[in-house]
């Protein structure tokens, strides 16, 4: 019987992640529809006819292409698992909470038997049927299963909290392991298809692109892209000894070149900033002639932070960023029209949240923004006292 969450939509419009988590354990037990384990709560949830979903993956096109499969080690995906073993694909599966390492891969024992394949997709043959592979390991990954609390249609995927799943996809796109043609499908109770807003939805979380219940197979035609690697500026270094592999991972990206400053070490930086005096000194005082972009098609749900971050993976930070949000827009002051030029060419074909930004030289510098009869300090109280219309944060070039 096709089963769906009845409650008003205005539920859902102002509701948290954790309240849909909440809401969706909450009917599962309710009903009756779990299986072991129970109860459900802060888990992905094992639900009746799980198996009947999880078969359904064996009917997708990319199934049949597909070589090496990532399944997360979830009770309800056991399924998934036993339907690539038994295609003789190549099954990998994460370690639990990745603390030592990243997958294993799940080797069956030579002219293994229905019994033994069966053995070797429940959680004990994850341990007793597999082999590490490290990050060096230079894999392709076709197909990704994941499970999931919550799910829309439009794609969009919440998890139990923890961020395993999005942590996981991260880095393997860091590892070049999967790109942009790389389908995700989670299985899941069709309960669990629900509305969810898409402001909830950051920069880092993993989106579907495929949903299985017992009685559907939902195509999302997601519009969001999929995490492109590990955001540093999300995690703390309490995560990062948690799981030794973010540390190597982070090394190694350093060793690149690439920013990556944690969130506390961010926050704590952008805190000494705000304490330090409104005087600057003449080596930090922004200059009179700047060479601005003007940023436009901001959507509405991306924050400033996330905005500064990818400035700063691009190589385009800027001496200055003045943030409209509530116009779509910012504008970014350069020293010099060369720097302008510059982080012109790094940002172009820059996607946010699906969106395709507009970037382009302003149309008008720094001065005349600020209008011909009105001094700097007077534009800085207006953006002071209404905060809505415009908010300046500045940026010392690093």
């Amino acid at each position: 019987i096709h089963k769906t969450i009845i409650v008003p939509q205005s539920k859902f419009i102002d509701a948290t992640k954790e309240e849909i988590r909440q809401l969706v354990w909450h009917y599962i037990e309710e009903n009756d529809l779990a299986n072991f384990p129970r109860p459900v709560y802060n888990r992905i949830p094992n639900f009746k006819g799980a198996s009947a979903a999880c078969a359904k993956v064996s009917e997708l096109q990319v199934f049949m292409k597909a070589g090496e499969v990532k399944v997360d080690p979830d009770k309800p995906l056991e399924g998934a698992r036993l339907v690539i073993l038994q295609a003789q694909k190549t099954l990998l599966v994460p370690t639990p909470r990745l603390r030592t390492g990243l997958f294993n891969k799940i080797t069956p024992p030579p002219d293994a038997t229905k019994k033994h394949l069966h053995i070797c997709s429940s959680s004990q043959g994850v341990k007793d049927f597999s082999v590490p592979v490290s990050l060096d390991a230079r894999m392709k990954v076709d197909l990704v299963i994941v499970g999931s609390v919550a799910v829309s249609e439009k794609g969009f995927r919440i998890g139990k909290g923890e961020g395993y799943a999005d942590m996981e996809y991260g880095i393997m796109a860091s590892m070049a392991a999967v790109n942009e043609s790389t389908v995700v499908v989670t299985v899941v109770h069709d309960c669990q298809v629900v509305e969810i807003p898409e402001r909830l939805i950051e920069s880092h979380d993993l989106t579907v692109d495929y949903i299985l219940t017992p009685t559907r197979v939902i195509k999302t035609d997601c519009q969001l892209p999929k995490p492109q690697g590990i955001i540093w500026s999300k995690l703390d270094k309490e995560k990062l000894e948690k799981i030794p592999i973010l540390k190597k991972l982070r090394t190694l990206e350093e060793q690149t070149g690439k920013d990556v400053t944690l969130g506390e070490v961010l926050a704590k930086a952008e805190s000494s900033q705000a304490k330090k005096p409104t005087t600057q000194s003449p080596k930090a005082k922004i200059p009179d002639t700047v060479t601005s972009l003007y940023l436009g098609g901001i959507p509405p749900e991306l924050r400033v932070s996330e905005l500064k971050t990818m400035l700063r993976e691009k190589g385009a930070v800027p001496l200055r960023l003045t943030w409209q949000g509530a116009q779509h827009r910012a504008f970014l002051d350069y020293t010099d029209p060369q720097a302008a030029e510059q982080a012109l060419t790094a940002l172009q074909d820059l996607s946010v949240k699906g969106c395709e930004l507009q970037v382009e030289l302003a149309k008008s510098q720094r001065k005349s923004r600020r209008g011909p009869h009105q001094s700097k300090r007077a534009q800085q109280e207006s953006n002071t006292t209404n905060p809505e219309k415009q908010r300046s944060i500045t940026d010392n070039k690093k």
